[in-house]
C-alpha cells in the first residue's frame, strides 16, 4: 500500500523574531517548534509516526524562508528506508531561501535497510544561506545486516552552485569496497555551507584553515574543500555512525560560529 505524505513550511520575519506556519496532508507533521537560541531562530521538529518508509511510500516537504528568517529543521529520529520488493520509496525536499534568510537543514540520520529501493533529494533555491548535513548508514552492519542488496539515490542540488547527485548500488563493489569509493565502510557523511554571495578570499581562507585543523585532530577519513568560492564541503567516512555524526556537529558548531557569529546550539531534541 502506498502512503504518501507532504509538508509545506514558511518561515518569516516578524519584528525581532522568526514565525513559523506549517501545512501537512498525510502522516508527515510539524511536532513542535522551539526557540532555544531566543525569537529569531524557529527550530522545526518533525516526524513522521510510522517510523519508515517502504515501497510505494513518498515524503514531500517544501520550505520556504523568507529575508530575515532563520529556520533550523530537524528530526527526532533517523530516516529508515527498509526492503522493498518492487516499488522505490522517496523523500524530497524543496527548499528556497531569500535573500537575508537562513535555512539549516539536520536530520537524523538515514538507515538504508538491505534490500531498500529509495530515494533522498534535496533541492534549494539559494539566495541567502545554507547549512545542510546529511549522514547516511548502509545496511545494519551489527545486526548482522550489511548492505548486500538494494539501492538508493542521494542527491543534494543547490541550484546555480552544485550539484551532487549518484546511485549507490549494493553490486557495486567498486564504489562500495574500491579505495576511490567508500573503501568498505558503510557510514558516509556529507555537510555543506552555501551562500548567494561570494566570502572574500580572508573569510574563505579563514574557514578552510579552521575546519582542516579540526578534520586532523581526529581519525577518521574526512575531508573538506571550497568551491566557487561560496560554498564549503565536508565529506566524512566511517566505520561507525556515533563517530561521525560526532565530528560533524564539531564541525557545524565551527562553521555556526566562524561564519554567522552564533552559538552552536543544538537541537533540544538531540539530546532527548
Amino acid at each position: 500500500m502506498r502512503w504518501p505524505a507532504r509538508l509545506a513550511l514558511q518561515a518569516r520575519r516578524e519584528g525581532a523574531g522568526t514565525l513559523l506556519h506549517a501545512e501537512h496532508h498525510g502522516p508527515l507533521r510539524l511536532l513542535k517548534t522551539l526557540y532555544p537560541e531566543g525569537p529569531a531562530t524557529a527550530h522545526a521538529v518533525l516526524v513522521h509516526p510510522p517510523g519508515g518508509l517502504v515501497g510505494g511510500d513518498r515524503l514531500d516537504m517544501e520550505v520556504a524562508v523568507e529575508p530575515g528568517a532563520h529556520l533550523l529543521v530537524t528530526t527526532p529520529a533517523a530516516t529508515r528506508f527498509y526492503r522493498s520488493a518492487t516499488l522505490e520509496a522517496a523523500q524530497q525536499l524543496s527548499a528556497r531561501v531569500a535573500p537575508g534568510g537562513r535555512l539549516e537543514w539536520l536530520p537524523q540520520e538515514t538507515l538504508a535497510y538491505r534490500g531498500c529501493k529509495a530515494r533522498n533529494q534535496v533541492t534549494v533555491q539559494l539566495q541567502g544561506q545554507l547549512l545542510a548535513s546529511e549522514l547516511l548508514v548502509l545496511g545494519l552492519a551489527a545486526a548482522g545486516q550489511p548492505f548486500t542488496e538494494g539501492e538508493l539515490l542521494q542527491e543534494l542540488h543547490i541550484e546555480g552552485l552544485w550539484r551532487d547527485r549518484g546511485w549507490i548500488r549494493a553490486q557495486d563493489r567498486a564504489l562500495l569496497e574500491g579505495p576511490c569509493g567508500l573503501a568498505g565502510l558503510p557510514v558516509l557523511g556529507t555537510m555543506v555551507l552555501a551562500q548567494g554571495q561570494a566570502w572574500t578570499s580572508a573569510e574563505a581562507e579563514a574557514l578552510l584553515e579552521r575546519t582542516r585543523a579540526l578534520l586532523e585532530a581526529q581519525p577518521l577519513r574526512a575531508g573538506v574543500t571550497l568551491l566557487h568560492g561560496r560554498l564549503l564541503l565536508l565529506r566524512v567516512l566511517a566505520a561507525e555512525l556515533e563517530p561521525a555524526a560526532a565530528l560533524m556537529r564539531r564541525v557545524r558548531a565551527l562553521w555556526r560560529e566562524r561564519a554567522w557569529g552564533l552559538a552552536p546550539c543544538e537541537p533540544r531534541i538531540w539530546r532527548s
